[in-house]
């Protein structure tokens, strides 16, 4: 019999919509946050601020340094009709890898304001679209393309929060330690700091960055009925010198969200790349060999972080917590409240 913690449907539950995030916190200290100490087995309401409490003193945290772009673009083509192009991740120097909203076929333009253009390079098999961007009539990198879409793009909100993005976004939306451009989805755990929380943390505890650019596959629910025949997306991710040193150590770490954490994890089994591309999946049957504890969001039913999550605790527990989130009202989701797992 096919165990249950392998099965898509297991990691199924009911939300109701009123519990679905469309704004953040204010201030952003002031989410939910549900601390579950696995060695006593309790649950602990509290909110973000009082995180320092619950830290173990020993820990060294580990963040994702990485800085939400503005990628969704509305153009249109020659001929005026609309389209929508979110910016996946590029794929080199000038290929980009996008979601295009519209019919296009390939060596199509489509056109932007600020004399910006993308050109279809190659229409893939999975509905996505690989493009060439031009500004003024000149072949864009990848990093000369950020300043441009700056000025003219959207910040792409997750599909769930049914509304525009707004002014408040670009901020909201960006943790407050963002530096390297180039996720299209925010690593929603760190959201929760204010600049003076996380530097009173960082003070009291060892801590370092990694970089995972966060992809939209992110957000793409497990289709497949058994968890492992799940073709895991991949991202880019860099590891600085200073995560290196903790994570070559023995020290306990708190990983903050489960980007920092599958960076890490992507590590621990291939020591010898310190960049590259990351598709871990971690579940129950293959869980964390090097963070010990996890702080993270309320996540998707049957998404791959979720079962991240169970990777930690196990199904029936992730589930238990879940319930026990809904019964008390917490807010699920990129905008949602936190759960830390020690």
């Amino acid at each position: 019999m096919q165990d249950k913690a392998l099965l898509t449907s297991s990691y199924d539950f009911h939300l109701p919509d009123e519990l679905i995030a469309t704004h953040p916190a204010s201030p952003r200290d002031h989410a939910k946050l549900l601390v579950y100490d696995r060695k006593s087995d309790t649950i602990t309401h509290a909110h973000f601020y009082d995180l320092e409490k619950f830290i173990p003193k020993d820990c060294a945290l580990i963040f994702n340094d990485t800085k939400v772009i503005k990628a969704r673009l509305y153009g249109h083509k020659p001929s005026g009709g609309k389209i929508e192009l979110l910016i996946n991740r590029a794929l080199n120097a000038n290929d980009v890898h996008v979601y295009i909203r519209g019919r296009v076929k390939e060596a199509q333009e489509i056109l932007f304001e600020e004399n910006l253009k993308a050109v279809i390079k190659e229409l893939k098999d999975d509905g996505t679209r690989i493009v060439n961007f031009f500004h003024n009539e000149q072949l864009l990198r990848f990093e000369d393309l950020l300043p441009i879409i700056d000025k003219i793009g959207h910040i792409p909100l997750p599909p769930y929060i049914q509304r525009e993005d707004n002014e408040e976004d670009a901020t909201e939306y960006q943790t407050v330690f963002a530096k390297a451009e180039g996720a299209v989805a925010a690593p929603t755990a760190s959201l929760h700091f204010t600049p003076e929380q996380h530097e009173r943390v960082c003070k009291n505890h060892k801590h370092a960055y990694v970089t995972l650019h966060v992809g939209s596959g992110t957000f793409k629910p497990v289709e497949a009925d058994v968890i492992t025949e799940h073709p895991m997306h991949s991202e880019f991710y860099e590891i600085s010198e200073q995560a290196k040193e903790i994570l070559d150590s023995d020290q306990p770490i708190l990983s903050v969200g489960t980007t920092s954490t599958r960076t890490v994890e992507f590590y621990a089994r291939h020591k010898e790349q310190t960049s590259g591309e990351a598709n871990l999946f971690l579940h129950p049957n293959n869980k964390p060999l090097r963070v010990n504890h996890l702080l993270t969001n309320f996540h998707l039913p049957k998404s791959t972080l979720i079962m991240l999550v169970a990777s930690f605790v196990g199904l029936e527990k992730t589930l238990e917590l879940y319930e026990e989130a809904i019964k008390n009202k917490y807010r699920f989701y990129s905008y949602g409240d936190a759960m830390l797992i020690i």
